[in-house]
């Protein structure tokens, strides 16, 4: 059975000399989870510990965070105190809905304004729908939010996010629960070389390889529930993904070598040999 206790490689890597910047707010772990799927709220509490996150998601239409007074309390097992919540919008198909949704996200965590956006096109695939989902944002921003928005991997889409002051872009890899990975990491490179807020990898994620490659890519961290919550061990696998997010982007400040096709370079000297 994997121990309960908050795990060793939450601290992995110089953290604290190279902070996760959002808006105005600095974090040590650049992995964010979610906290659906979970068995129950013990294992949810024992999974985000264990994942050394700072940022924990709540689905402000799905968790109870104080809505219904009879209900079990996610905030009594996450406490706000001790973790940044980011209310979403998941199962919001309008941004009207998202609206309104974020706005009872605040009311109920006492005027909280780091919050993710995201508005769906399609209940099949979970695709955002880029027209609502810059509506909702240009709504939201003007109301004091500091928006974190879930869109496509569509550089353009991504300038015009941040145009509107978004905090955080979070392009999908791949489809949200897929666990198919990082499908285009070339739109993904021309939204990080242009952006100037954070990029942060939402959906698809599927192992810690996966997270590993969005930070070697230069993202600024990633964002997952599935991958943990529907792995045979979840608290193991949130063990991994916190040493896979602080090795990419260890990787990605050291500089990978070179690739060079069809050409060998010895790691050992070539001169002074026995002969």
């Amino acid at each position: 059975m994997y121990s309960d206790t908050l795990s060793l490689s939450a601290g992995l890597g110089p953290a604290c000399s190279d902070p996760l910047i959002i808006g105005r707010r600095e974090f040590n772990s650049r992995l964010l989870v979610g906290t659906g799927k979970y068995r129950d709220l013990d294992q949810t509490r024992m999974a985000v510990e264990a994942s050394g996150a700072q940022i924990v998601t709540v689905a402000i239409r799905r968790t109870n965070i104080g809505q219904d007074p009879s209900q079990p309390n996610l905030l009594e097992v996450i406490p706000p105190e001790r973790f940044t919540l980011l209310p979403n919008t998941a199962g919001c198909y309008t941004a009207e809905d998202a609206v309104r949704t974020l706005r009872l996200g605040r009311e109920l965590l006492g005027g909280h304004t780091l919050v993710k956006l995201e508005v769906l096109g399609d209940p099949q695939t979970l695709f955002p729908n880029m027209p609502e989902t810059l509506k909702a944002a240009a709504t939201l921003v003007k109301e004091g939010f500091e928006v974190m928005v879930y869109c496509s991997d569509d550089p353009v889409q991504a300038r015009m996010l941040e145009e509107l002051g978004c905090v955080a872009i979070m392009p999908l890899a791949s489809l949200i629960g897929s666990g198919m990975g990082i499908l285009n990491p070339w739109n993904l490179g021309i939204i990080i070389d242009r952006a100037r807020i954070p990029v942060i990898v939402d959906a698809g994620v599927g192992t810690a390889s996966d997270a590993t490659i969005a930070m070697e890519l230069g993202c600024d961290g990633v964002l997952m529930n599935t991958a943990i919550a529907a792995a045979g061990d979840p608290l193991r696998m949130a063990d991994a993904m916190a040493m896979a997010v602080a090795a990419g982007r260890e990787a990605f400040l050291a500089g990978r070598m070179p690739r060079k096709s069809y050409t060998a370079s010895p790691s050992s000297p070539t001169t002074g040999l026995i002969s």
